[in-house]
């Protein structure tokens, strides 16, 4: 598959280790539960994580709007977190593309039912152009145009190549 590059993976790298470094100082100590919005967050949750010192739980939930390259606008729960995980605590979604925002809304609104203490959205992607729905990004990755993403973490419309090291679009 030809791509084109968008963002190499020193530039990941590089980007990733100062979110880390941001969140670490955002909490100062505390300890946090970091929720992994599958499939497309894998990767980049991941190498958040292992870069970041403060003291963590690390969950998985699943929800998905998109078909092939389209979002549906129709938000499916596939894998859910138990309510006592959350309660009191503070949360941070790792996401790894704010698009719509129709499935962060959504996300948030479902967590906020738990009564977290703090919750606070770490996405690795947002596409401004895009944008529905308002919702806050308090750590960012980078903001990209209007293309359809493949690469670290995003598939293809058949659900390959997230292991793509880099950010490409077609």
């Amino acid at each position: 598959m030809k791509l084109n590059k968008l963002i190499d993976e020193k530039k990941l790298d590089n980007r990733i280790e100062e979110l880390a470094y941001e969140i670490d100082k955002y909490y100062n100590g505390e300890n946090i539960v970091a929720i992994c919005v599958l499939n497309g967050a894998a990767f980049f949750a991941t190498n958040l994580t292992l870069k970041m010192k403060t003291k963590m739980k690390l969950e998985f939930l699943k929800i998905s709007s998109y078909q092939g390259k389209e979002s549906t606008g129709i938000i499916k729960k596939y894998l859910d977190i138990d309510d006592e995980k959350v309660k009191n605590q503070n949360i941070l979604i790792i996401e790894d593309i704010v698009d719509t925002g129709r499935s962060m809304s959504y996300l948030l609104e479902h967590l906020l039912k738990k009564n977290p203490k703090d919750i606070k959205v770490c996405s690795l992607l947002s596409k401004p152009s895009r944008r529905e729905v308002d919702v806050k990004i308090d750590f960012l990755g980078f903001e990209v145009p209007d293309r359809f993403i493949i690469g670290y973490g995003f598939d293809d419309e058949e659900g390959f190549f997230r292991n793509i090291p880099y950010i490409g679009y077609r």
